[in-house]
């Protein structure tokens, strides 16, 4: 995944939880943004409650690996917040429910 497709300030993850409605489906709650600019951006929260800070990268790593074997339309920002019942799947798990949950938002450009 690019450094330019990564939501990183923490006044962008407040903004867009805040004014926006969240989709959950899962171990997953998803916020989305559209925007008027021509690239996406993803954004990952995995909180304390999930594990030591090993284990929260190690899930971040794999949300990221997730999210870029996709094709993604250009107009949004998305956060996505990963609950602690994550511990309990393995990665084709997590994998096969992030992308029934990003395609059911539409964010996947169809081959």
């Amino acid at each position: 995944m690019k450094k330019i497709n990564i939501v990183k300030e923490n006044r962008d993850f407040n903004r867009i939880i805040k004014n926006n409605r969240p989709f959950k489906y899962k171990d997953f709650i998803i916020y989305i943004e559209k925007k008027e600019q021509s690239v996406y951006r993803f954004g990952f929260s995995v909180g304390k409650k999930v594990g030591n800070a090993v284990t929260r990268n190690r899930i971040k790593r794999q949300l990221k690996e997730i999210v870029s074997q996709n094709v993604y339309k250009n107009d949004f920002d998305c956060i996505i917040i990963v609950g602690k019942g994550i511990l309990c799947r393995n990665f084709s798990e997590m994998q096969e429910n992030l992308n029934f949950a990003l395609k059911k938002l539409n964010l996947v450009k169809e081959q």
